[in-house]
Protein backbone atom coordinates (compact mmCIF):
# COMPACT_ATOMS: atom_id res chain seq x y z
CA UNK A 1 0.00 0.00 0.00
CA UNK A 2 1.33 3.71 -0.64
CA UNK A 3 0.92 4.58 2.77
CA UNK A 4 2.92 1.24 4.09
CA UNK A 5 5.74 2.77 1.37
CA UNK A 6 5.84 5.73 3.22
CA UNK A 7 6.17 4.64 6.62
CA UNK A 8 9.29 2.36 5.15
CA UNK A 9 10.63 5.46 3.84
CA UNK A 10 10.19 7.78 7.19
CA UNK A 11 11.84 4.76 9.38
CA UNK A 12 14.49 4.25 6.75
CA UNK A 13 15.77 8.19 7.18
CA UNK A 14 15.23 7.92 10.86
CA UNK A 15 17.44 5.12 11.40
CA UNK A 16 19.66 6.27 8.80
CA UNK A 17 19.93 9.45 10.77
CA UNK A 18 20.54 7.72 14.02
CA UNK A 19 23.47 5.50 12.17
CA UNK A 20 25.48 8.80 11.42
CA UNK A 21 24.81 10.42 14.43
CA UNK A 22 26.61 7.51 16.32
CA UNK A 23 29.61 7.62 13.68
CA UNK A 24 29.70 11.35 14.07
CA UNK A 25 29.48 11.59 18.07
CA UNK A 26 32.12 8.54 18.56
CA UNK A 27 34.77 10.16 15.67
CA UNK A 28 34.26 13.49 17.84
CA UNK A 29 35.31 11.85 21.25
CA UNK A 30 38.24 10.17 19.31
CA UNK A 31 40.05 13.10 17.80
CA UNK A 32 39.72 15.03 21.05
CA UNK A 33 41.43 12.20 23.04
CA UNK A 34 45.10 14.21 23.14
CA UNK A 35 43.48 16.82 24.57
CA UNK A 36 41.82 14.98 27.35
CA UNK A 37 45.30 13.20 28.14
CA UNK A 38 46.94 16.26 28.61
CA UNK A 39 44.11 17.49 31.25
CA UNK A 40 44.05 14.49 32.92
CA UNK A 41 47.82 14.03 33.35
CA UNK A 42 47.73 10.49 32.33
CA UNK A 43 50.62 8.07 31.53
CA UNK A 44 50.34 6.63 28.13
CA UNK A 45 49.45 3.37 29.87
CA UNK A 46 47.07 4.92 31.92
CA UNK A 47 45.11 6.41 29.15
CA UNK A 48 45.25 2.98 27.46
CA UNK A 49 44.02 1.17 30.45
CA UNK A 50 41.20 4.25 30.93
CA UNK A 51 40.73 3.90 26.69
CA UNK A 52 39.83 0.08 27.33
CA UNK A 53 36.13 1.24 29.43
CA UNK A 54 35.17 1.81 25.72
CA UNK A 55 35.70 -1.24 24.44
CA UNK A 56 34.47 -3.22 28.05
CA UNK A 57 31.17 -1.06 28.41
CA UNK A 58 30.57 -1.84 24.56
CA UNK A 59 31.38 -5.64 24.91
CA UNK A 60 29.86 -6.61 28.40
CA UNK A 61 26.47 -4.52 27.01
CA UNK A 62 25.65 -5.70 23.17
CA UNK A 63 24.12 -9.57 24.42
CA UNK A 64 22.06 -7.29 27.06
CA UNK A 65 20.87 -4.97 24.44
CA UNK A 66 19.90 -8.02 22.06
CA UNK A 67 17.88 -9.33 24.82
CA UNK A 68 16.14 -5.77 25.48
CA UNK A 69 15.58 -5.48 21.63
CA UNK A 70 13.59 -8.54 22.28
CA UNK A 71 11.51 -8.31 24.54
CA UNK A 72 10.52 -4.19 24.22
CA UNK A 73 11.38 -3.17 20.83
CA UNK A 74 14.92 -2.20 18.94
CA UNK A 75 13.00 1.30 18.02
CA UNK A 76 12.25 2.30 21.38
CA UNK A 77 15.95 0.96 22.78
CA UNK A 78 17.29 2.93 19.67
CA UNK A 79 15.78 6.27 20.87
CA UNK A 80 17.12 5.14 24.91
CA UNK A 81 20.44 4.54 23.83
CA UNK A 82 21.08 7.92 21.71
CA UNK A 83 20.22 10.08 24.90
CA UNK A 84 22.54 8.28 26.55
CA UNK A 85 25.45 8.32 24.11
CA UNK A 86 24.36 12.29 23.47
CA UNK A 87 24.52 12.54 27.18
CA UNK A 88 27.53 10.52 27.58
CA UNK A 89 29.87 11.99 25.14
CA UNK A 90 29.90 15.54 27.63
CA UNK A 91 31.58 13.45 30.35
CA UNK A 92 35.16 13.06 29.41
CA UNK A 93 36.66 16.35 29.19
CA UNK A 94 34.72 16.53 32.70
CA UNK A 95 37.26 13.73 34.53
CA UNK A 96 40.88 14.91 35.79
CA UNK A 97 42.03 11.25 35.92
CA UNK A 98 42.64 8.11 34.55
CA UNK A 99 40.78 6.20 36.60
CA UNK A 100 37.72 9.22 36.44
CA UNK A 101 38.21 8.79 32.57
CA UNK A 102 38.35 5.25 32.43
CA UNK A 103 34.62 4.88 34.71
CA UNK A 104 33.20 6.82 32.34
CA UNK A 105 34.27 5.76 29.14
CA UNK A 106 32.42 2.50 30.44
CA UNK A 107 29.27 4.35 30.38
CA UNK A 108 30.15 5.48 26.68
CA UNK A 109 31.07 2.50 25.77
CA UNK A 110 28.05 0.69 27.17
CA UNK A 111 25.70 3.39 25.07
CA UNK A 112 27.73 3.32 22.00
CA UNK A 113 27.50 -0.90 22.00
CA UNK A 114 23.99 -0.68 22.88
CA UNK A 115 22.69 1.65 20.23
CA UNK A 116 24.83 -0.18 17.10
CA UNK A 117 22.86 -3.79 18.08
CA UNK A 118 19.65 -1.82 18.49
CA UNK A 119 19.70 0.01 15.40
CA UNK A 120 20.94 -2.31 13.50
CA UNK A 121 18.38 -5.08 14.74
CA UNK A 122 15.68 -2.36 13.76
CA UNK A 123 17.66 -2.21 10.11
CA UNK A 124 17.49 -5.83 9.87
CA UNK A 125 13.63 -5.72 9.93
CA UNK A 126 13.70 -2.58 7.62
CA UNK A 127 15.63 -4.32 5.26
CA UNK A 128 13.73 -7.73 4.95
CA UNK A 129 9.87 -5.26 4.86
CA UNK A 130 11.90 -3.51 2.14
CA UNK A 131 12.32 -6.48 0.02
CA UNK A 132 16.19 -4.97 -1.09
CA UNK A 133 19.38 -5.26 0.10
CA UNK A 134 20.09 -1.63 1.52
CA UNK A 135 21.73 -2.94 4.55
CA UNK A 136 24.80 -1.34 3.08
CA UNK A 137 23.43 2.52 2.99
CA UNK A 138 22.90 2.69 6.60
CA UNK A 139 26.90 1.41 7.54
CA UNK A 140 27.81 4.73 4.48
CA UNK A 141 26.22 6.84 6.94
CA UNK A 142 27.49 6.04 9.98
CA UNK A 143 30.92 5.81 7.62
CA UNK A 144 30.05 9.53 6.44
CA UNK A 145 28.93 10.73 9.71
CA UNK A 146 32.18 9.72 11.34
CA UNK A 147 34.29 11.54 8.62
CA UNK A 148 31.95 14.52 9.38
CA UNK A 149 32.89 14.12 13.24
CA UNK A 150 36.11 13.68 12.40
CA UNK A 151 36.40 17.13 10.11
CA UNK A 152 34.40 19.46 12.35
CA UNK A 153 36.72 17.81 15.39
CA UNK A 154 39.80 19.09 13.51
CA UNK A 155 38.17 22.40 12.35
CA UNK A 156 37.37 23.52 16.35
CA UNK A 157 40.64 21.55 18.06
CA UNK A 158 42.63 25.10 17.91
CA UNK A 159 39.62 27.55 19.27
CA UNK A 160 37.17 24.97 21.44
CA UNK A 161 38.05 23.30 24.61
CA UNK A 162 37.42 19.57 24.76
CA UNK A 163 34.47 20.84 27.18
CA UNK A 164 32.74 22.68 25.16
CA UNK A 165 33.59 20.71 21.68
CA UNK A 166 31.75 17.28 23.03
CA UNK A 167 29.12 19.53 24.95
CA UNK A 168 28.03 20.80 21.38
CA UNK A 169 27.99 17.48 20.57
CA UNK A 170 25.69 16.30 22.78
CA UNK A 171 23.43 19.54 21.98
CA UNK A 172 23.10 17.82 18.18
CA UNK A 173 22.88 14.48 19.58
CA UNK A 174 19.66 15.37 21.54
CA UNK A 175 18.35 17.59 18.59
CA UNK A 176 18.67 14.56 16.23
CA UNK A 177 17.08 12.02 18.46
CA UNK A 178 14.29 14.51 18.87
CA UNK A 179 13.53 14.98 15.66
CA UNK A 180 13.80 11.51 14.47
CA UNK A 181 13.31 9.56 17.81
CA UNK A 182 9.28 10.29 17.19
CA UNK A 183 8.88 8.63 13.60
CA UNK A 184 10.76 5.24 15.53
CA UNK A 185 8.64 5.16 18.42
CA UNK A 186 5.26 5.63 16.54
CA UNK A 187 5.62 2.24 15.06
CA UNK A 188 7.11 -0.64 15.60
CA UNK A 189 9.99 -3.22 13.44
CA UNK A 190 7.97 -4.12 10.18
CA UNK A 191 7.58 -7.59 9.56
CA UNK A 192 9.03 -9.07 6.52
CA UNK A 193 6.12 -9.83 3.31
CA UNK A 194 4.48 -12.92 3.83
CA UNK A 195 5.45 -13.95 0.20
CA UNK A 196 8.77 -13.43 0.77
CA UNK A 197 10.49 -15.74 -1.07
CA UNK A 198 13.49 -16.61 1.03
CA UNK A 199 13.29 -19.38 3.29
CA UNK A 200 15.29 -17.70 6.06
CA UNK A 201 13.38 -14.43 5.91
CA UNK A 202 11.39 -13.85 9.36
CA UNK A 203 7.72 -13.98 8.63
CA UNK A 204 7.48 -11.06 11.42
CA UNK A 205 10.00 -8.68 13.25
CA UNK A 206 13.41 -10.54 13.62
CA UNK A 207 13.58 -11.73 16.98
CA UNK A 208 10.46 -14.09 17.25
CA UNK A 209 11.33 -17.38 15.90
CA UNK A 210 13.52 -20.26 17.80
CA UNK A 211 17.32 -19.92 17.63
CA UNK A 212 18.26 -23.87 17.24
CA UNK A 213 21.92 -24.76 17.34
CA UNK A 214 22.41 -24.73 13.55
CA UNK A 215 21.45 -21.70 13.28
CA UNK A 216 23.70 -20.44 16.20
CA UNK A 217 26.42 -21.94 14.44
CA UNK A 218 25.34 -20.49 11.39
CA UNK A 219 25.17 -16.59 12.91
CA UNK A 220 28.65 -17.50 14.32
CA UNK A 221 29.96 -17.69 11.35
CA UNK A 222 28.50 -14.36 10.03
CA UNK A 223 30.28 -12.93 13.41
CA UNK A 224 33.51 -14.78 12.25
CA UNK A 225 33.08 -12.74 9.16
CA UNK A 226 32.45 -9.71 10.80
CA UNK A 227 35.34 -10.07 12.87
CA UNK A 228 37.62 -10.33 9.71
CA UNK A 229 36.44 -6.72 8.83
CA UNK A 230 36.47 -5.18 11.71
CA UNK A 231 40.11 -6.39 12.57
CA UNK A 232 41.49 -4.54 9.26
CA UNK A 233 39.30 -1.54 10.28
CA UNK A 234 40.84 -1.37 13.55
CA UNK A 235 44.60 -2.81 12.04
CA UNK A 236 44.64 0.21 9.45
CA UNK A 237 43.22 3.17 11.83
CA UNK A 238 46.23 2.24 14.04
CA UNK A 239 48.92 1.39 12.01
CA UNK A 240 48.64 2.66 8.15
CA UNK A 241 50.28 6.22 8.98
CA UNK A 242 53.45 4.36 10.73
CA UNK A 243 53.66 1.98 8.01
CA UNK A 244 53.76 4.53 5.26
CA UNK A 245 55.92 7.18 7.75
CA UNK A 246 58.29 4.64 9.05
CA UNK A 247 58.38 1.62 6.18
CA UNK A 248 57.93 4.25 3.01
CA UNK A 249 59.27 7.45 3.97
CA UNK A 250 56.09 9.33 3.44
CA UNK A 251 56.27 12.75 4.83
CA UNK A 252 54.00 12.76 7.88
CA UNK A 253 51.15 14.55 5.56
CA UNK A 254 50.80 12.08 3.32
CA UNK A 255 51.06 9.17 6.05
CA UNK A 256 48.09 10.51 7.44
CA UNK A 257 46.44 10.49 4.26
CA UNK A 258 46.43 7.01 4.33
CA UNK A 259 43.71 5.75 6.58
CA UNK A 260 41.53 8.47 4.74
CA UNK A 261 42.09 7.03 1.65
CA UNK A 262 40.80 3.34 3.33
CA UNK A 263 37.67 5.25 5.02
CA UNK A 264 36.55 7.68 1.83
CA UNK A 265 36.96 3.88 -0.05
CA UNK A 266 34.59 2.93 2.50
CA UNK A 267 31.99 5.00 2.46
CA UNK A 268 31.98 5.05 -1.49
CA UNK A 269 32.07 1.37 -1.49
CA UNK A 270 28.71 1.81 1.05
CA UNK A 271 27.00 3.84 -0.63
CA UNK A 272 26.61 1.47 -3.46
CA UNK A 273 26.18 -1.38 -1.67
CA UNK A 274 23.01 -1.63 -2.54
CA UNK A 275 23.28 -2.11 -6.22
CA UNK A 276 26.17 -4.37 -5.73
CA UNK A 277 24.29 -6.88 -3.80
CA UNK A 278 21.06 -6.33 -6.35
CA UNK A 279 23.18 -7.70 -8.87
CA UNK A 280 25.87 -9.98 -7.42
CA UNK A 281 24.04 -11.16 -4.44
CA UNK A 282 25.37 -11.68 -1.07
CA UNK A 283 27.47 -14.44 -1.65
CA UNK A 284 29.54 -13.08 -4.43
CA UNK A 285 29.48 -10.02 -2.64
CA UNK A 286 31.25 -11.79 0.38
CA UNK A 287 33.51 -13.39 -1.97
CA UNK A 288 34.43 -10.72 -4.19
CA UNK A 289 34.45 -8.25 -1.14
CA UNK A 290 37.13 -10.29 1.04
CA UNK A 291 39.09 -11.30 -2.38
CA UNK A 292 39.63 -7.68 -3.14
CA UNK A 293 40.56 -6.56 0.08
CA UNK A 294 43.38 -9.26 0.29
CA UNK A 295 44.69 -8.14 -3.15
CA UNK A 296 44.40 -4.83 -1.54
CA UNK A 297 46.02 -5.32 1.92
CA UNK A 298 49.02 -7.11 0.07
CA UNK A 299 49.53 -4.37 -2.12
CA UNK A 300 50.22 -1.78 0.32
CA UNK A 301 51.97 -4.09 3.06
CA UNK A 302 54.75 -5.08 0.63
CA UNK A 303 55.10 -3.21 -2.55
CA UNK A 304 57.94 -0.70 -1.22
CA UNK A 305 56.12 2.28 -3.08
CA UNK A 306 54.02 5.19 -1.16
CA UNK A 307 51.62 5.44 -4.04
CA UNK A 308 50.96 1.68 -4.25
CA UNK A 309 50.29 1.15 -0.45
CA UNK A 310 47.95 4.69 -0.89
CA UNK A 311 46.22 2.37 -3.88
CA UNK A 312 46.39 -0.71 -1.64
CA UNK A 313 44.48 0.78 1.07
CA UNK A 314 41.90 2.55 -1.21
CA UNK A 315 41.38 -1.44 -2.75
CA UNK A 316 41.46 -2.71 0.68
CA UNK A 317 38.85 0.07 1.88
CA UNK A 318 36.31 -1.25 -1.37
CA UNK A 319 36.83 -4.53 -0.64
CA UNK A 320 35.79 -4.30 3.48
CA UNK A 321 32.97 -2.02 2.84
CA UNK A 322 30.11 -4.42 2.70
CA UNK A 323 31.25 -7.35 4.40
CA UNK A 324 30.49 -6.33 8.19
CA UNK A 325 26.78 -4.81 6.96
CA UNK A 326 25.74 -8.11 5.24
CA UNK A 327 27.50 -10.18 8.02
CA UNK A 328 25.44 -8.62 10.42
CA UNK A 329 22.25 -8.24 8.22
CA UNK A 330 22.06 -11.64 7.75
CA UNK A 331 22.97 -12.74 11.06
CA UNK A 332 19.45 -10.40 12.77
CA UNK A 333 17.90 -12.13 10.07
CA UNK A 334 18.83 -15.54 11.26
CA UNK A 335 18.56 -14.83 14.86
CA UNK A 336 17.06 -11.58 15.56
CA UNK A 337 18.74 -9.19 17.60
CA UNK A 338 20.46 -11.83 19.37
CA UNK A 339 22.13 -12.74 16.38
CA UNK A 340 22.70 -8.87 15.74
CA UNK A 341 24.57 -8.78 19.71
CA UNK A 342 26.63 -11.99 18.69
CA UNK A 343 27.57 -10.66 15.16
CA UNK A 344 28.02 -7.07 16.71
CA UNK A 345 30.19 -8.71 19.72
CA UNK A 346 32.69 -10.88 17.63
CA UNK A 347 33.11 -7.76 14.87
CA UNK A 348 33.75 -5.65 17.97
CA UNK A 349 36.30 -7.89 19.22
CA UNK A 350 37.95 -8.06 16.03
CA UNK A 351 38.19 -4.30 16.42
CA UNK A 352 39.88 -4.59 19.38
CA UNK A 353 41.93 -7.50 18.19
CA UNK A 354 43.86 -5.82 15.67
CA UNK A 355 45.47 -3.25 16.56
CA UNK A 356 47.39 -4.78 19.59
CA UNK A 357 47.73 -8.20 17.37
CA UNK A 358 49.70 -6.20 14.52
CA UNK A 359 51.70 -4.36 17.31
CA UNK A 360 52.70 -8.01 18.20
CA UNK A 361 54.04 -9.16 15.45
CA UNK A 362 55.57 -5.90 14.17
CA UNK A 363 58.08 -6.44 17.39
CA UNK A 364 58.44 -10.22 16.17
CA UNK A 365 58.66 -9.88 12.46
CA UNK A 366 58.29 -6.38 10.70
CA UNK A 367 55.37 -4.01 10.24
CA UNK A 368 54.46 -4.91 6.88
CA UNK A 369 54.80 -8.60 7.31
CA UNK A 370 52.45 -7.89 10.67
CA UNK A 371 49.83 -5.64 7.97
CA UNK A 372 49.55 -8.75 5.60
CA UNK A 373 47.82 -10.44 8.44
CA UNK A 374 44.25 -7.90 7.24
CA UNK A 375 44.88 -9.84 4.16
CA UNK A 376 44.34 -13.28 5.27
CA UNK A 377 41.44 -12.44 7.73
CA UNK A 378 39.80 -11.12 4.75
CA UNK A 379 40.88 -14.01 2.64
CA UNK A 380 39.02 -16.10 5.12
CA UNK A 381 36.23 -14.14 5.29
CA UNK A 382 35.87 -14.54 1.62
CA UNK A 383 36.22 -18.30 2.31
CA UNK A 384 33.95 -18.57 4.73
CA UNK A 385 31.15 -16.87 3.09
CA UNK A 386 31.68 -19.11 -0.13
CA UNK A 387 31.50 -22.53 1.68
CA UNK A 388 28.26 -21.01 3.70
CA UNK A 389 26.80 -19.61 0.82
CA UNK A 390 23.49 -21.50 1.11
CA UNK A 391 22.84 -19.91 4.10
CA UNK A 392 24.02 -16.18 2.95
CA UNK A 393 20.64 -15.96 1.38
CA UNK A 394 22.10 -15.24 -2.39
Amino acid sequence: MPGHGHELTRLRIALTAFFALDGFVFSGWVVRIPAIKEQTGASASALGLALLGVSAGAVVTMTLTGRLCRRYCSHQVTVVCAVLLSLSVALPPLTHSAAALGAVLLLFGAAYGSINVAFNSAAVALVAALRRPVMPSFHAAFSLGGMAGAGLGGLVAGSLTPTAHLLILTVLGLLVTLAAGPVLLRHRPPAAPADDPAPDAPDRAPGTRRVDSRTRGLVVTFGLIALGTAYGEGALADWSALHLEQDLGAAPGVAAAGYTCFALAMAVGRLSGTRLLERLGRTRTLVWGGTIAATGMLVASLVPSVWAALLGFVITGLGLANLFPVAVERAGSLAGPGGVALASTLGYGGMLLGPPAIGFMADWFSLPVALTSVAVLAATAAAIALTTRHAAGG
